[in-house]
């Protein structure tokens, strides 16, 4: 079985056609889009599938931002990454489109699936997923299913309570979220208040391996901050992993300081957890993607 599938991030979307054994042929990548909002999303999506040969693939997957409802196919809830993007019923307006069957899940957890049959997760039943990028992503995978919760929507790990709540008074509710302090957002604009040149992850990585004492200071504070959200998570769910993603993950030894960290925070009979690092790269969410109709 072939299988177009579609990785919709914030920033760029991911396309190709799959096989069963994960082999990606016709990679194309273009930008989102996403500011033009929602509506404009898809069509550009449903343009960019009309390249295609239809004769090549047999189903179409997809894997988004937003919270999804996966078995009825619409957003149930898109921030304002992606304005008017809520409510959209993603599958019909593709499935009626194209005339093809049509599977769409959000895209942590596809990334989720991606490494569970493709990448870091294949010798794990039950693990966690955890991307840190803009925001913090998560997945729930038990058995080698997800766990989507009673309303379909688990797993929102970012949006986890790790710090007061007396600092919401002056600053929101957000400002104790998990996200607000272990995202790379969260990374860089620390980074930035010691040093205004560090614009995005690869600067101020550049600069701590020169060895910006200052700068290493807030790398070794925003592991600590990423490390107590993994803690929490290993106490409620002991899993035997927890696979972690996003762009900041792939610096050298970072992921090993993070499990260093985390494990010295749990309980001794927690010990046994693996953190490890996601292996798909950026195409893991479209892979999971497929892998919907690959189960």
């Amino acid at each position: 079985m072939k299988i177009l599938a579609a990785d919709l991030g914030g920033t760029n979307t991911k396309m190709g056609i799959t096989d069963e054994l994960g082999n990606v042929e016709q990679f194309r990548e273009y930008p989102t889009e996403s500011d033009k909002g929602g509506p404009h999303v898809i069509l550009r999506l449903l343009s960019m599938i009309y390249e295609y040969d239809d004769t090549q693939y047999d189903a179409i997957a997809i894997s988004t931002a937003g919270q999804v409802n996966a078995e009825e196919g619409f957003i149930v809830y898109a921030n304002e990454n992606i304005p008017f993007y809520t409510g959209m019923r993603v599958r019909d307006m593709v499935s009626e489109t194209f005339n093809k069957p049509v599977r769409i899940e959000n895209d942590v957890n596809a990334a989720a699936l991606g490494e569970a049959h493709f990448g870091a997760a294949q010798n794990f039943n039950d693990f966690l997923c955890l991307t840190f990028g803009t925001g913090v992503g998560g997945s729930i995978i038990i058995n080698r299913q997800i766990y989507k919760g009673a309303s379909g929507v688990a797993a929102e790990f970012g949006h986890m309570f790790t710090h007061p709540l007396s600092h919401i008074e002056n600053e929101g509710i957000r400002s104790s979220f998990y996200e607000t302090f272990a995202s790379t957002t969260a990374l860089v604009k620390n980074a930035q208040k010691i040093d205004g040149t560090c614009t995005n992850g690869k600067i101020l990585f550049d600069a701590i391996h020169q060895g910006h004492e200052e700068l290493q200071q807030v790398l070794h504070d925003w592991i600590d901050e990423v490390s107590v959200g993994l803690a929490s998570l290993i106490h409620i769910f002991n899993p035997a992993a927890i696979i972690v993603g996003g762009g900041v993950m792939e610096q050298d030894t970072l992921v090993h300081r993070v499990e260093e960290r985390t494990k010295s925070l749990v309980m001794e009979s927690f010990r046994n957890v693996r953190i490890v690092k996601a292996s798909l790269g950026n195409q893991a969410g479209l892979l999971g993607a497929a892998s919907l109709f690959l189960r």
